[in-house]
């Protein structure tokens, strides 16, 4: 066999691979869309080959694929523009990635794991690119659903202390980096082991779904986080608040688990169940334990002072 006819072979191979597959050439035009690739998009070879669109494929705007930032060895674009990646940099190997997919010709989205590899001449020239893909969007569904379960708190649906304790850090650092304040709420349900004994655990589990939806739902956005810190004890983050603001949502959650009106005969604060609520915010660059001490301080406090109400105050070394 000849050249030619070992290029032809290469080419038919490819075309018949069930692996979806297309190879673009040092101009950056589709040179082979295979047949998988056609199933994959629901984009025929005959609107591919010969031409520099093949974005439009998979996205619903403009934007390079994997083959074409490989082509370019536009690496930094590469982590700017796909979700989850491994190691990067130029090799024989070529790299790969994983993103969602618009797939405007199905109609919905796709998770792909990608694959873009360089090809040369004999001479060590760049020829053509070739760019693989696969279809992991219900492993990676699973793996998301599994990381959401394993996040949350199996009653309450908050997130849970491991998170928490995580999310926590993350926030102090980053508020210290922007030179912004931090909010943080500790929330307790007065007289809840009177409850349990009062009503019973099947209802003090509801209680505690009650209580936590009531807290949610003062959430100010997606960067506030609510969690169940233990027991009948949650826990709120408020990133960037001021004392003003964070006095004002521990008083909204304070006012929301009293309005549930949950009958509670056992309490000595109210005859519905009731929260008292410790409100600490830092300034400067106190470490996350400070503030979840200075919460707790004044959750305390709040309870001295008979329940159902709210206390706030700062960690100890900037209130000196």
């Amino acid at each position: 066999m000849n050249g030619q006819g070992h290029q032809k072979f290469a080419i038919s191979l490819m075309e018949h691979l069930v692996v979806p597959t297309f190879v673009i050439d040092a101009d950056g035009r589709v040179m082979i869309w295979n047949k998988a690739c056609e199933r994959l998009t629901g984009v025929s070879a005959a609107d591919m080959v010969g031409g520099r669109d093949h974005w439009r494929a998979f996205y619903d705007a403009p934007r390079p694929c994997l083959a074409d930032l490989v082509l370019g060895q536009r690496y930094s674009e590469i982590q700017k523009l796909y979700e989850s990646r491994g190691p990067f940099g130029f090799s024989d190997f070529g790299v790969s990635a994983e993103n969602w997919c618009v797939m405007p010709r199905l109609g919905h989205r796709l998770y792909l794991a990608i694959d873009a590899g360089p090809i040369y001449d004999e001479a060590g020239k760049l020829t053509a690119v070739i760019e693989t893909l696969r279809d992991i969007t219900v492993q990676h569904t699973a793996q998301l659903e599994l990381e959401s379960l394993a996040a949350r708190d199996g009653l309450t649906g908050l997130a849970n202390r491991r998170v928490f304790d995580a999310k926590l850090i993350e926030a102090k650092l980053r508020c210290v980096k922007e030179q912004k304040p931090l909010g943080l709420l500790m929330i307790d349900i007065d007289f809840f082991k009177g409850y349990n004994d009062a009503y019973g655990h099947q209802r003090g589990d509801e209680c505690l779904r009650l209580v936590a939806e009531a807290i949610a739902s003062c959430l100010r956005g997606p960067n506030d986080l609510a969690a169940r810190y233990g027991g009948e004890e949650f826990a709120l983050i408020l990133p960037g608040a001021s004392p003003h603001v964070v006095g004002g949502a521990a008083e909204r959650i304070r006012e929301a688990v009293e309005s549930l009106a949950i009958p509670h005969r056992g309490s000595g604060a109210s005859k519905c169940v009731t929260a008292s609520v410790g409100a600490a915010v830092a300034s400067g660059a106190a470490e996350a334990e400070s503030l979840v001490n200075a919460a707790d301080a004044a959750l305390y406090q709040a309870k001295r002072a008979g329940r159902n109400r709210v206390r706030l105050t700062t960690p100890a070394h900037e209130a000196a």
